[in-house]
């Protein structure tokens, strides 16, 4: 398997524009979140500032080491952090911040990095929605000490379950190679399983199926009946799932390698798509992404929000319109109580509002005249 792994981190190294030797693989993006917290020394009690809208394995990665998530509040432009509310997070405690690109969009890495080294702090670029997009003229991930990516359903490209981390601070390099030992092998079985999901994925989801067989792929990963995104025990506990520092496999691998062949013509998708949303949302006087934002976001997915998001979804799902419905809650895809994560949702009103609004558009489509038409038929139900 190391031929093929070698062949792969070299394909993803063309695209980051880094050292293939500095990419680590994982079963889970996640876990690479894990893995660079772990080699960075983190503790209990040490703090780590992460956006108010995010996905709840983000700190499940900082709870299981014992450590404090800081949520910053977001900004209504572009749903990320911003500089201030970070600055204003850092205390004495603060070990780490976590810049995310989210769906595809980074802003103020390069301020917020300054920051942090006048701080002395570790920073880490969540790309788990950002593989291949940019920063100013720079690859996304090559900014921070470490950047780590998902390649689960619906990324950048998609390898079914995957994570790649990327060290872009040598002074990290051996006790993530230590790291390595740690790593549980996939069975066979869990291969076995997993290309079957790609397999099934390919020939039977389509605008007829979407809706119910990710409802019910959905509800089997969460209790743990089939190999999901999310285990059961991620979305109600704070313990660590037994298997949760896996390694890749070879079924991920060989997948990822196809999928990045047509990565570069589905990412000209994403762009052509996200401008026709903006152009026909401005036009409509509807909340849209600005074109000044264009150059540094990927469009992995096109944000709207609505009035009436249950409503709208149903009838995305009656005119069979696939929509994704990514941070229906600030810490993603938990509902109700976020208390156990330390979060208090009166405490960020800007991301719990958008959380309760939010739909994304498909951008990897080749033809998106019906999302348009949908959208035209439904203007009263967006903001």
């Amino acid at each position: 398997m190391n031929l093929i792994v070698n062949k792969y981190k070299i394909e993803l190294s063309k695209i980051l524009n880094c050292n293939p030797q500095n990419l680590f693989l994982y079963w889970k993006g996640r876990v690479a979140l894990y893995a660079a917290l772990k080699a960075i020394g983190i503790k209990e009690n040490d703090e780590i500032i992460l956006p108010a809208f995010t996905c709840v394995v983000v700190p499940n990665a900082i709870l299981y080491l014992k450590a404090k998530p800081v949520y910053v509040e977001i900004d209504p432009e572009n749903y990320n952090t911003n500089f201030e509310n970070i600055e204003k997070a850092i205390t004495k405690s603060t070990k780490v911040i976590i810049i995310q690109n989210t769906f595809g969009l980074s802003s103020q890495v390069d301020r917020i990095v300054v920051l942090a080294r006048q701080n002395n702090l570790v920073t880490i670029e969540d790309c788990t929605h950002g593989f291949g997009g940019f920063y100013n003229g720079k690859p996304n991930g090559s900014y921070c000490d470490f950047a780590f990516y998902s390649t689960q359903w619906n990324k950048p490209f998609s390898t079914g379950l995957g994570g790649i981390l990327q060290i872009n601070n040598e002074k990290y390099y051996q006790k993530i190679k230590q790291l390595e030992k740690e790593k549980i092998k996939p069975s066979l079985f869990e291969k076995f399983i997993l290309k079957s999901l790609i397999l099934f994925n390919k020939l039977f989801i389509n605008e007829r199926t979407h809706w119910m067989l990710v409802k019910f792929y959905r509800l089997l990963s969460n209790y743990n009946l089939i190999i999901g995104s999310n285990q059961g025990s991620e979305l109600n506990s704070l313990s660590m799932p037994n298997d949760y520092c896996k390694d890749i496999s070879s079924v991920q691998v060989n997948e990822g390698l196809k999928s990045l062949k047509k990565f570069h013509l589905i990412n000209a998708n994403r762009k052509r798509n996200a401008r026709e949303y903006s152009k026909f949302l401005n036009s409509k006087n509807k909340k849209f992404v600005h074109e000044k934002l264009f150059d540094n976001h990927l469009f992995l997915k096109y944000p709207v929000l609505t009035n009436d998001r249950k409503k709208f979804l149903e009838l995305a799902e009656k005119e069979k319109i696939i929509l994704g419905d990514w941070f229906l809650s600030p810490l993603h895809p938990i509902k109700g109580n976020l208390k156990i994560w330390g979060f208090n949702c009166t405490n960020f009103p800007i991301a719990t509002s958008i959380a309760s609004k939010i739909v994304n558009l498909p951008t990897d489509i080749n033809d998106n005249s019906k999302v348009l038409r949908f959208l035209s038929n439904h203007l009263d139900l967006i903001e």
